[in-house]
């Protein structure tokens, strides 16, 4: 840093000013007034009270900036950390519909494959039963049949005994009358 001195100013106020800027305000000064060794002395000590002060300031001022850089810093950390905090949290509620969906979306694709399963089967369950059904009535219509036939085969058992027994009795009769 350039060094530092107090100039005082002809209001009475002191500035602070670079040693060769004050140099050379002095020197105009100097052509101007008198200044005694006292008064140079007197300048030397407020040149360096205004430098320490300037220096104090400044070093005020950086520690200053740099507490306000660590609480920014802070900040931030914080701000990282919610933000991770928050995104973990959504993370958790998707996570917390995700498996619902994806266990009703396994279902509806189950149904979707039993409903293309289910339409063949269907289709061959009708022509089975129709299948069915004309079997029955073919079964039903031959056992009628059948039925009927040992009715009429009854019948004519039935008629070839009474037959029978009738050309019996008469070669009976005739056997008797011919004895």
């Amino acid at each position: 840093m350039k060094e530092m001195q107090a100039i005082e100013t002809s209001q009475g106020t002191t500035t602070v000013a670079p040693a060769v800027h004050s140099r050379q305000l002095g020197a105009q000064l100097s052509g101007s007034m008198s200044f005694s060794s006292q008064m140079s002395k007197e300048d030397e000590e407020m040149s360096r009270t205004a430098l320490s002060a300037f220096r104090a300031k400044e070093e005020e001022i950086e520690k200053r900036k740099m507490e306000i850089r660590e609480r920014v810093q802070a900040q931030l950390g914080r701000v990282e950390e919610e933000t991770k905090r928050l995104a973990l949290i959504r993370e958790e509620l998707e996570g917390l519909a995700d498996p619902m969906r994806k266990e009703v979306a396994l279902v509806r694709k189950k149904i979707d494959s039993v409903n293309k399963e289910l339409k063949p089967l269907g289709h061959t369950v009708q022509k089975k039963e129709r299948e069915y059904k004309e079997a029955l009535e073919a079964f039903n219509d031959k056992n009628r049949e059948k039925v009927q036939l040992i009715t009429k085969l009854m019948e004519l058992v039935g008629e070839s005994e009474k037959m029978r027994m009738k050309k019996l009795e008469e070669l009976s009769k005739n056997i008797d009358s011919i004895h």
